[in-house]
């Protein structure tokens, strides 16, 4: 799957029973996502944005709160002068999901 395939999808309605991605299948996955960091547990991607200064890092935290509300699936975030660091994960599963790729494939879009 490219970034292209992710971006065009949208999230789909989290109601239990989705299983996460093991560890292996969640590292193939992220490998197509540029920027896109895999914690050590396997759960959580994260994409830190680099600024020069607090306004651009407030945009951004906005444009990934907009994103997540239009997908119905919001992100962590964090920011404060010169960086935003956005993380998705599918709490509802407990791990890293197909709808988090997709999340973190739309940002990249937007932000391309």
């Amino acid at each position: 799957m490219t970034t292209s395939d992710l971006s065009d999808k949208s999230c789909q309605s989290c109601a239990g029973g989705i299983a996460p991605y093991d560890e292996a299948a969640a590292r193939a996955q992220v490998d197509v996502l540029t920027g896109w960091v895999l914690s050590d547990d396997a759960t959580t991607i994260t994409r830190r944005f680099d600024f020069k200064g607090f306004a651009k890092a407030v945009e951004m935290a906005n444009l990934a709160a907009w994103l997540g509300n239009k997908q119905g699936h919001h992100p962590d975030i964090a920011f404060g002068w010169g960086y935003c660091s956005v993380s998705f994960t599918t709490h509802e599963s407990g791990g890293l999901t197909e709808n988090d790729l997709i999340c973190a494939a739309r940002l990249n879009t937007l932000v391309a």
